[in-house]
């Protein structure tokens, strides 16, 4: 038990770290050498680089110190310590991490630099952690004014985006807005995985029990659920499998056989955890 916990614990940092070094390469490699502002207090950076010359990093730890002492404030110790550690590292491997031009080609920065926005940001929330900076006002408007955290920080990293227009024209601003859509797709897939699942519904007036022979033979996991006929009121079961996407095709083939007429629904299922899918 304890080794499990004390592996468990070691990950976790090695996680916190991987995000956060994954964090500052897209900053030093993509975004801040072609001046591309895409929200955050790195977005603020990467303004103030480019106007004043002032190091990133430096901007950076500003930006995050004064973030924290608003937390400290409207958050409370709790919240305020676990983000501190973040906001502190940040700017550290910032500076440490080698800055330079990866790519000349703006739009393949972008593209890289928003990849690895949303895979660093993506495994600091799987580890329940942050790099502070901008997500801290959110959360205070929430806790005080209700309103949805989102949705303030997508306003305030869209005003920072907008930013990029005075100081280096339109191209800039659509890059970085589009660099924002690779950033929530990579997260997207980062958080539910690329290799999705069918969950899939079986219902047979005549043939129910074939079919069900059929999955406990060739499939795992079948779960039955007693359901009742919406018009006839009749006590009936339904089936329910999830199969990998390359399966779907063959399951559908094999219930077919038993029963042309089988009452079947499929959803997309982002991850399953379990069984033979492991954690």
């Amino acid at each position: 038990m304890k080794s499990n916990i004390k592996k468990r614990s070691w990950m976790r940092w090695v996680v916190f770290l991987a995000g956060l070094e994954i964090i500052a390469i897209s900053i030093n490699l993509f975004y801040g050498p072609i001046n591309i502002a895409a929200g955050g207090s790195t977005g603020i950076s990467i303004l103030v680089d480019a106007v004043w010359g002032i190091n990133r990093s430096i901007t950076v730890f500003v930006v995050n110190i004064l973030m924290l002492i608003l937390a400290a404030i409207f958050l409370g110790k709790k919240t305020t310590k676990n983000i501190a550690l973040g906001s502190l590292l940040l700017p550290l491997l910032m500076e440490i991490t080698p800055s330079f031009k990866a790519t000349n080609n703006e739009l393949l920065a972008v593209i890289y630099g928003g990849a690895l926005m949303g895979l660093g940001v993506s495994l600091l929330y799987r580890v329940n952690a942050s790099s502070g900076g901008t997500t801290i006002p959110p959360m205070i408007l929430k806790k005080y004014f209700y309103l949805n955290s989102a949705t303030t920080l997508l306003c305030i990293d869209m005003v920072i985006i907008f930013l990029n227009i005075f100081v280096d024209g339109w191209n800039a601003f659509f890059l970085a807005a589009f660099s924002q859509v690779v950033t929530a797709i990579t997260m997207n897939y980062t958080e539910t995985g690329f290799d999705k699942k069918y969950q899939v519904r079986i219902m047979s007036n005549d043939h129910l029990k074939e079919i069900r022979e059929m999955l406990q033979k060739d499939y795992v996991g079948l779960t039955v659920y007693n359901v009742v006929g919406g018009y006839s009121d009749d006590d009936k079961q339904q089936l329910l499998i999830i199969v990998d996407t390359n399966e779907y095709g063959a399951l559908l083939t094999k219930i077919h056989e038993i029963d042309e007429d089988a009452f079947i629904v499929t959803s997309n299922v982002a991850k399953v955890h379990g069984g033979r899918w492991g954690i």
